[in-house]
């Protein structure tokens, strides 16, 4: 039954990578993956898994009144529910933020920083675009700042291979960006809600320096090599949302407070100590009264445009539906006692945390990073100290790792996936030009971190 699920697994996740050439949106085969692993574990297996034992036996004491047929099934589905509650609290936080950040998009908020970029030097330009990036995608998160900056390029910069190399880039700073902070990068955020890495202060203060250096050295390579200007393109595709009757006083009040709330998420989980996407849930409904009072006087069909009832229809549902899948599946590969097996194997055969994140890191290149830390979630246990306890060195080099390491290959991050189907970025040329530069960052980020820790 294990190796039926693994191979269901592996099947779904060949099914994701090969989303481009099946022509299979990687939703549907995430779906298909969860919902399958959950299926044959469900009937195949005839007695609790070994780790599940001490809990089974807990679960039998609280139900007395369950026929013997009836225990095993019902227990299974206590667990499903079990991991649901926990991945349904990662998907209304995605939801949530991508809701504001479709609301600040629909008002042309992002024209606040666009608008006041003017030079043509490639180098300087680089500059500006990479950190304007990094920090960006700490606050956005990376796939959508990613999107944004896309946007942008193409009003920037006409040639597209030169275009290609500059959105090839911006996927390395919006992966670095993302890394440090806890509603950057979906698997920061996911360590972030389970409590490997519940302070929000800690992530920010410990890997900034390190993801920050991921940019600033493939920077400074890139200075002594690169010369030149940018040609700007003498026309570009209007802005989808220049139609609707946004004034510049609407405009650049949606983005402040758009990115006002999306800051007020760790300040509110501070206070409260409710989960994160309680406080984003929060800052989506006072963005919906203030938006809906701001147009209350315009017409009915403007209205419903610049409404957060208006951009949910925008929001990209086949991203939540893609971690739904991905994460059902995981969740089942924990339950079995296969995550575990391959703990084991890690830590007999590698041994060092370091060395452990290092190689997550690379393979989050090859396959989906969500999927690879949410398996390590499940391999480790929170321990009370050392490098497993709440904070500890093993989950915040995961947090860095998992988010940087997938730059290395166009396919290896959801910023990339983006790129990718945005400008049809081709896998050869990116592996040929951009992935020598997110390896050195990735390297020289990873021994920032740990020279920190000698």
């Amino acid at each position: 039954m294990g190796i039926a699920i693994v191979v269901i697994f592996v099947l779904g996740y060949l099914a994701i990578a090969f989303e481009h050439p099946l022509k299979i949106d990687k939703a549907a085969s995430a779906l298909i993956l969860g919902v399958g692993c959950w299926a044959l574990y469900v009937l195949g297996v005839s007695a609790a898994p070994e780790g599940l034992q001490d809990r089974f036996v807990i679960f039998l004491a609280e139900n007395t009144d369950l026929e013997i047929g009836e225990q095993l099934p019902i227990f299974l589905e206590h667990r499903l529910l079990h991991h649901l509650s926990e991945i349904a609290s990662i998907l209304f936080f995605l939801l949530g933020a991508m809701a504001i950040v479709e609301l600040v998009d629909v008002h042309q908020g992002f024209r606040v920083i666009t608008d006041k970029i003017t030079t043509t030097n490639k180098i300087k330009l680089l500059w500006i675009l990479a950190i304007l990036t990094f920090f960006l995608s700490a606050v956005l998160d990376n796939l959508t700042t990613t999107i944004v900056m896309v946007s942008l390029l193409r009003k920037l910069i006409e040639d597209k291979k030169t275009r290609w190399f500059f959105v090839g880039f911006m996927v390395i700073a919006a992966n670095a960006g993302g890394a440090w902070s806890p509603i950057g990068d979906v698997t920061t955020t996911m360590l972030w809600i389970k409590k490997q890495l519940p302070e929000a202060a800690i992530i920010i203060k410990e890997l900034f320096v390190p993801s920050i250096v991921t940019i600033l050295v493939p920077l400074f390579i890139l200075s002594f090599t690169m010369k030149g200007k940018i040609q700007r393109p003498t026309h570009h595709l209007t802005d989808a949302h220049t139609d609707l009757e946004v004034s510049p006083k609407e405009r650049n009040s949606m983005f402040y407070l758009g990115i006002g709330g999306l800051l007020f998420v760790p300040v509110f989980k501070t206070i409260t100590h409710l989960p994160p996407f309680m406080g984003m849930m929060f800052s989506l409904g006072i963005l919906w009264v203030i938006s809906e009072l701001m147009h209350r006087s315009k017409p009915y069909e403007i209205r419903r445009e610049l409404s957060v009832l208006g951009v949910l229809k925008k929001v990209d549902t086949g991203s939540v539906l893609f971690f739904l899948g991905i994460l059902l599946g995981v969740s089942a590969l924990q339950d079995v006692g296969i995550l575990a097996h391959v703990a084991t194997f890690l830590d007999k055969s590698i041994g060092n945390i370091y060395a452990i994140n290092l190689a997550i890191g690379m393979l989050s290149a090859i396959v989906d990073n969500v999927p690879l830390v949410a398996a390590a979630q499940g391999m480790y246990d929170i321990e009370i100290t050392g490098p497993y306890a709440k904070s500890g060195d093993f989950w915040l080099f995961l947090a860095y790792c998992a988010g940087t390491g997938g730059s290395a290959l166009i396919i290896g991050s959801a910023a990339g996936v983006a790129a990718m189907g945005l400008e049809r970025i081709d896998f050869i040329w990116y592996l040929k030009k951009i992935s020598w530069l997110a390896v050195v960052g990735y390297v020289s980020g990873a021994a920032v971190f740990i020279l920190q820790r000698l």
